[in-house]
């Protein structure tokens, strides 16, 4: 399978070729080049690409008098390698996902956050304060969040989808014009939630029921991909695909006929949060971000300007309605409260899901 984003099987981390992006403030990383800690009036951050702007940063200096220089990564596989290669370099903030960040915390990489130096943990909603990857956020703060569902025509459909089993009970009117995400956990959770069973499902039981419901629906399926349905909802060739809320959110833009829903018996949500490596040089730099991004104003222009959702309830409230009551960002309830975040499970049950995942690709 080819890594994605939110892609936690993948055991290699691939190495990003080093290069500079002028005037924006922030560079690609390479493995072998980790930046070194010159002075206290300097902070190094380690972040997504598209998560930061020039913008951003010269607030940040301008508030605070730290220089903000960010490398961005594109895996947290690839983030986790990087810092291992290098002794954790002289980064002070890192951006990992949830999962990540439970993997950190086990391998003793990251701080353990000092409730007394953040301000304005009380602005979260109160789901994203004690998360199931972060207990009571001792290592961490939520700075995005998304969740997978689906993005669909709805001027190709004679009714609009509200649950996963649409795709049964229209494979016909889909048949070749629907696509899956190209990811084993993803795909097979989706399933589990239709069936009624959790998206994180350990019963060997439930998840072979779950596959024999997707062999069902693999004759209609024209593709598993986590990208290349972009062009062909956009042209009218798909009518429906599986994909992540921000990816919806972006592609929607472009055309007026695409909506995206969020299904009714719940899917999967995820985390991208702020953490301090245990080596960080500049932990007062540190800390000034994370209380710099918990202000509900920057979260609020970091949604309109870098369109991704925040955790911040107090910064949804200064949000124009058309991005606050705009379901791609922030899906209602009742689908929202059915939701789990995807967690790592054992190597043997691992196995188990890449098994039927291989069977239903050379089906």
């Amino acid at each position: 399978m080819p890594a994605s984003r939110r892609q936690f099987l993948t055991t290699s981390a691939a190495a990003l070729s080093g290069f500079a992006l002028s005037g924006c403030g922030w560079t690609l990383a390479s493995v072998n080049a980790a930046p070194t800690q010159t002075s206290t009036d300097e902070l190094y951050i380690y972040t997504w690409a598209g998560y930061t702007d020039g913008d951003l940063l010269q607030r940040f200096q301008e508030m605070t008098g730290i220089r903000a220089i960010a490398d961005v990564f594109d895996s947290n596989e690839a983030m986790l390698a990087r810092l291992q290669a290098s002794g954790g370099g002289g980064y002070s903030i890192i951006y990992p996902s949830d999962y990540m960040v439970q993997k950190m915390t086990e391998l003793g990489f990251l701080q353990e956050l000092d409730p007394s130096q953040l301000v304005g943990m009380a602005h979260l909603f109160q789901r994203f304060q004690d998360p199931i990857y972060d207990p009571q956020n001792r290592h961490s703060v939520p700075l995005s969040w998304g969740t997978t569902g689906i993005i669909y025509n709805r001027r190709l459909l004679p009714e609009p989808p509200q649950d996963w089993d649409y795709l049964w009970t229209h494979r016909e009117l889909l048949n070749k014009r629907m696509t899956l995400l190209n990811d084993v956990r993803e795909v097979m959770g989706a399933v589990l939630r239709s069936l009624g069973f959790s998206y994180n499902s350990t019963n060997p039981v439930e998840i072979q029921a779950a596959y024999e419901k997707l062999v069902q629906l693999k004759p209609a399926i024209a593709a598993f991909t986590s990208d290349a349905w972009r062009n062909p909802i956009l042209s009218g060739d798909l009518a429906l695909a599986m994909c992540y809320s921000s990816d919806a959110h972006e592609v929607m833009g472009e055309n007026p006929d695409l909506e995206y829903v969020l299904p009714l018996s719940g899917s999967s949500v995820f985390v991208d949060a702020l953490a301090i490596p245990r080596t960080a040089p500049n932990l007062a730099g540190a800390y000034a971000w994370i209380n710099f991004m918990l202000q509900p104003e920057v979260a609020a222009e970091i949604c309109k300007r870098l369109s991704f959702a925040i955790p911040n309830a107090v910064g949804v409230e200064l949000l124009p309605t058309v991005l606050r009551e705009n379901p791609s960002l922030f899906p209602p309830d009742p689908a929202i409260g059915r939701c789990e975040g995807l967690i790592p499970v054992s190597d043997e049950l691992s196995e188990l899901y890449d098994r039927y995942w291989t069977r239903l690709a050379s089906g």
